[in-house]
C-alpha cells in the first residue's frame, strides 16, 4: 500500500498515504477513480500470488484442538500438501471470488480514507506535516471504514473456505443465497465488530510502522533502491500489522464461520477470552505463520505494484 515514489514523509503536503512522500516535489493526489483502479490493480495482484495462504490460515484458525475427528494440520507445508492431494489444487484458490471482487473498492478506500483522515489529523494535532502519529491515527480510521465494507465479502470467504462446508456451498453465489435464506440477510454482516478491531489494529500498526523504517532506510537515489524501500518498509509493515491484530482475526473467523442459531462467539473481546479460556493463549495465534507469510511479503508487493501503478498513471494520465 503506498504512494508514488516514495521515498521519505513528505514535509509540505499530505501524500496519498501519509507516511510515504518523496525527496523531491510533493505529488498531487490522484483523482479517487484513479485510486479506485490503482487499489485494485495491487490489491488483486497480491491476492493471486497469495491467496492459497489465507486459506491455509483460515484451516488453522478454524480448527480446535479439543474436537475429535477431522483433518489435522500440523504445519503450512502439511496443510498445503493435504488439501492438494486430497481435495484438489483448485481448493487452494476456493472463496477467492468475494475478495476478488471487494478488492478494488476495499483498497481504494483505504488509500483515499487515508489520505482524507491525514488532512484531518495534521489539523486536530496542530501540525503541518504528517508525523508517525498521525499516520496510525488515520491508518486506525481509514480500517475502520475499510472494515465496514468487506464484512459480507469477508464472511462468504470464510464458509466457503472451510472444508466442513464442502457440499454445503457450491459457490459463491449459493453462499449467498443460502445464507441469506437460512440465516437472514442481516446474516452477512456477522462479525463487523471484530472486522473493524481487525482492520484498524492492522492499518495502524501497518502505516506507522510504515512511516517510521521509511525515516531509517538509506535514501533512495533511483527507481531500484525505490523498490528496495517501499517493499522493505511495507513487508515490515504487514508483519508488525499481523502480529498486532491475529488474535481479533482468529475470533472473527470463528464468529463469520458460525451458522448455528445459537452462537458460541458474539463479540471481539469476549470471544478472545473464551479462546484463551478454552483452547489458551497461544490458540489466539493460530494461523500466525501463514497469516505473516502472506500479509508480510504482501504487503511489500501492494506498496510496490500501488507505487508502480500511479506513477505510471501520473505519467501517463494526468
Amino acid at each position: 500500500m503506498s504512494e508514488s515514489t516514495l521515498v521519505k514523509p513528505q514535509t509540505t503536503s499530505a501524500p496519498v498515504l501519509p507516511a510515504l512522500a518523496t525527496t523531491t516535489k510533493p505529488q498531487q493526489s490522484l483523482p479517487f477513480l484513479y485510486q479506485f483502479m490503482a487499489g485494485g490493480i495491487a490489491g488483486v495482484s497480491e491476492i493471486l500470488v497469495m491467496y492459497p495462504l489465507d486459506v491455509v490460515k483460515t484451516r488453522f484458525q478454524l480448527q480446535v484442538d479439543s474436537k475429535v475427528g477431522g483433518e489435522r494440520y500440523t504445519s503450512v507445508m502439511d496443510c498445503l500438501k493435504k488439501i492438494v492431494k486430497n481435495e484438489g489444487f483448485s481448493r487452494l484458490y476456493r472463496g477467492i471470488l468475494p475478495p476478488v471482487l471487494v478488492e478494488a473498492p476495499k483498497r481504494a478506500i483505504k488509500f483515499s480514507a487515508n489520505e482524507q483522515y491525514s488532512s484531518l489529523y495534521k489539523k486536530l494535532n496542530g501540525v503541518d506535516k504528517v508525523t508517525q502519529r498521525v499516520s496510525i491515527q488515520a491508518g486506525i480510521s481509514a480500517g475502520i471504514t475499510e472494515a465496514l465494507v468487506i464484512v459480507p465479502f469477508e464472511l462468504v470467504k470464510i464458509r466457503l473456505q472451510n472444508k466442513e462446508n464442502a457440499g454445503k456451498y457450491s459457490g459463491t453465489m449459493d453462499a449467498i443465497s443460502k445464507i441469506i435464506k437460512q440465516e437472514s440477510v442481516f446474516a452477512l454482516f456477522n462479525g463487523l465488530e471484530a472486522t473493524i478491531w481487525r482492520h484498524a489494529t492492522w492499518n495502524g500498526g501497518y502505516f506507522g510502522v510504515i512511516f517510521g523504517i521509511k525515516k531509517r532506510l538509506p535514501e533512495a537515489h533511483n527507481k531500484q533502491q525505490q523498490l528496495r524501500n517501499n517493499f522493505i518498509a511495507g513487508a515490515v509493515g504487514g508483519t508488525v500489522g499481523t502480529i498486532i491484530n491475529t488474535p481479533f482475526d482468529v475470533v472473527k473467523t470463528r464468529i463469520q464461520n458460525d451458522s448455528g442459531i445459537v452462537k458460541k462467539y458474539n463479540w471481539a473481546i469476549p470471544a478472545i477470552g473464551t479462546v484463551a479460556k478454552e483452547e489458551s493463549i497461544k490458540a489466539l495465534y493460530k494461523g500466525f505463520v501463514p497469516k505473516v507469510l502472506r500479509l508480510g511479503p504482501g504487503g511489500g508487493i501492494l506498496l510496490v505494484v500501488f507505487d508502480q501503478v500511479t506513477t505510471w498513471m501520473r505519467k501517463y494520465m494526468l
